[in-house]
């Protein structure tokens, strides 16, 4: 009888925008065109400056006590184009970031899954747009469909749970604080992926990288570390 093959040692658990895609000028560009024309005075700037990775309705709930609050309906209507504009630019522009997809094959004996706060279908667009997507097949985990959002860690231990990993043998890997932060307090190891290390800090207990092609080695040696923990 053949022998059933040990699993990984451990699960990766990658932030979408801004860690497997390079989204966040789009969105951060069509957030601030459409804010803007509803009355939310907002530039993209800001976006990349003070609210990356954050609910959109967060950041909406932040500009409406400075500039003023909408109707829901309005609201839903914000929500509505922005994501279609989203897609259209998606689909027409979005790239891997740099580094990444070399990085995915050279660790494809990990199991991975994505974990946003983004919509599901948004997730989705991304991954299919960049070639990504049979990486992480049918492991999309959204807080819009679990119903929490990062930096709370109930994001992230959703989805440890449904890929059967503890937390201690996940890796998070994220490029935005709020995404660190859930990591971190969800007990995981954080590999912070850290595109502006001049202007933002990586906590001690996370491990900095610059670029996606550091990633195989950092796994193999965190991999390395489990399995001599778990023989010892």
């Amino acid at each position: 009888m053949p022998e059933t093959p040990s699993p990984a040692p451990l699960c990766l658990l990658f932030d979408s925008d801004g860690t497997l895609v390079d989204s966040e000028i789009l969105l951060a560009e069509v957030m601030a065109d459409v804010l803007t024309e509803y009355g939310l005075p907002f530039t993209a700037r800001q976006y990349m400056e003070e609210f990356r990775g954050m609910r959109f309705y967060d950041i909406v709930d932040t500009q409406q006590r400075l500039h003023g609050t909408l109707s829901e309906d309005n609201l839903t209507h914000i929500e509505a184009v922005m994501r279609t504009r989203m897609q259209a630019r998606m689909e027409a522009e979005l790239l891997a970031i740099d580094g990444m997809p070399e990085a995915l094959d050279s660790l494809t004996d990990y199991p991975k899954a994505v974990v946003s706060n983004g919509p599901d279908h948004k997730i989705r667009c991304a991954m299919t747009s960049t070639g990504l997507a049979h990486h992480f097949g049918e492991h999309l985990f959204s807080a819009y469909t679990l119903g929490v959002w990062k930096p709370d860690p109930g994001l992230y231990l959703k989805a440890a749970e449904a890929m059967e990993y503890p937390p201690e043998r996940c890796v998070v890997i994220d490029d935005a604080a709020v995404g660190v932060e859930a990591g971190l307090a969800a007990g995981m190891q954080v590999i912070h992926l850290n595109h502006f290390p001049d202007e933002e800090a990586t906590p001690d207990s996370a491990i900095a990288i610059e670029h996606a092609r550091e990633l195989p080695a950092i796994i193999a040696r965190l991999a390395r570390d489990v399995v001599k923990t778990t023989t010892a």
